[in-house]
Parts: structure tokens; sequence; C-alpha cells
């Protein structure tokens, strides 16, 4: 009985995956709406609200530096972890 619910939730899953899949857009399409968006202002306008002259550093360090740094601090954390759980098993 087990293995029927498994096999029908396995199914209805695939299905909302294939539906959701069919309905994203092209990938690299300009008509995607992350092109149309902010696409513009981070082209014309990051020098003057940033002040840095590289597009990608203005946008990872001005614009979505929080994010950034979560990320950051997710892999320090990770990286940390990793040291101390491999100090341990060497000299354990």
């Amino acid at each position: 009985m087990i293995r029927i619910y498994s096999i029908i939730s396995l199914i209805l899953i695939g299905m909302i995956f294939i539906y959701v899949a069919d309905e994203m857009p092209a990938f690299g399409s300009p008509d995607n709406q992350i092109n149309n968006r902010v696409y513009d202002r981070y082209t014309e306008r990051s020098f003057e609200e940033t002040g840095v002259t590289n597009i990608v550093t203005a946008i990872l360090a001005g614009y979505r530096g929080y994010d950034t740094l979560g990320e950051t601090t997710v892999i320090f954390t990770a990286g940390m972890s990793l040291m101390l759980l491999f100090s341990r098993w060497k000299n354990g």
C-alpha cells in the first residue's frame, strides 16, 4: 500500500515539475522579465550609484551587498565546520 502511495506521489510531483518547466521562459530570451527590469538600470547607472567602474563588481558589492555577504557567511561557516570536523577526525 505504501508503494502505491509513493508511486502516485512521484507521478504527481513529476507532473508538477513538467508543468512548471513548460511555463518557464526560454533561456537567454531578451523578453525575460529580468532583462526588462534591471538590465538598463545596471548598465546605465551603476557607476553613478555605486562609484565602481566594473559592472559585475557594482552588482555584487553595491546592489546585492547583503545577499553576497550572506552567501559568504554561509560558505565561511561551512568551511570552518569542515576544518573542525577534519581536525577532530585526524586527532581523534
